[in-house]
């Protein structure tokens, strides 16, 4: 009898659970942030495929005539490939780097006693409140005298130092939240604090690696100023600097400039979209263990 008015109550709609209008205006807030910030990219890609003649006649209709003709001019006459090139040697070698580094200092910051542990993580934070502005003069002066300037590796050094901070910062936080108990059981099999590092704290906390690897390598593949100021030479510039380049101080190729934007987004959003279930699994976990 029971099972028999279970089944009537789910057949009747009046039983099922009515959504509360505070659960509406999320929803439709969502979706119009969604659409804000999807809009912008389908109508770069649209007129990626336009004339300017299209653009400013109707800017918002499809194209007449779908050609891949500003795609060509974009990476042929406007050297995109060169400057990808430039971008992806430099961001993963600055990604690589920052992320050993930035693991050893944040482990060593976390899991190891000494007196100049809470100085070296204010040291290290304080690099997060430097704007790149103010040490733009410094660095270019510097690295002129010792012959890095106009070199992909005097790009890479300011890359990595900017990378740092936030990579300690996030790293600490995840091997705080390794329990004591498998750090002491490794010393008492006899492990060293490589073996404790390597085989331990730094698989339990690849997370974080992934959350701030992608941090860096997004944050150094759209960075323009450092590269701009650093390289002057056409065959070391990155996409950024290339992009620069369709825009002149009397025309503009709007329809080849779209392209070559489209070009430069691919990359990050393929990367962001293989890593972004990494990302939320990260946030999670780190603010379980906050």
């Amino acid at each position: 009898m029971s099972s028999s008015k279970s089944a009537v109550a789910e057949l009747d709609p009046t039983s099922r659970k009515k959504i509360a209008p505070i659960q509406v205006v999320i929803y439709v807030f969502l979706i119009l942030i969604c659409i804000t910030y999807i809009f912008p990219l389908l109508w770069v890609f649209n007129v990626s495929f336009k004339t300017n003649k299209e653009i400013f006649s109707a800017p918002f209709a499809l194209p007449e005539k779908v050609t891949f003709d500003n795609y060509s001019f974009a990476w042929t006459a406007g050297r995109l490939g060169i400057a990808t090139f430039n971008s992806f040697v430099v961001c993963v070698a600055s990604l690589i780097l920052s992320m050993i580094i930035g693991s050893m200092a944040a482990f060593g910051i976390a899991r190891m006693r000494w007196k100049g542990a809470k100085l070296a993580m204010t040291y290290f934070l304080t690099g997060m409140m430097i704007p790149v502005h103010c040490v733009l003069i410094p660095l270019f002066t510097r690295f002129a005298k010792l012959g890095l300037s106009n070199t992909i590796t005097g790009l890479i050094l300011p890359y990595l130092t900017f990378s740092l901070p936030i990579t300690i910062f996030i790293m600490t936080g995840f091997f705080k939240g390794i329990p004591n108990e498998l750090i002491e059981s490794a010393c008492m099999e006899g492990a060293n604090i490589f073996q404790i590092f390597f085989r331990i704290c730094l698989p339990l906390g690849r997370t974080g690696l992934f959350v701030t690897g992608l941090m860096t390598f997004i944050g150094n593949w759209n960075e323009l100023l450092l590269a701009m100021v650093f390289i002057s030479d056409d065959a070391k510039k990155t996409l950024p600097v290339s992009l620069s380049k369709f825009v002149g101080p009397y025309n503009t190729n709007y329809s080849q400039m779209f392209a070559a934007i489209i070009i430069a987004i691919i990359p990050t959003i393929i990367v962001y979209c293989a890593f972004s279930n990494k990302i939320v699994d990260g946030l999670t976990a780190g603010a379980v263990k906050g």
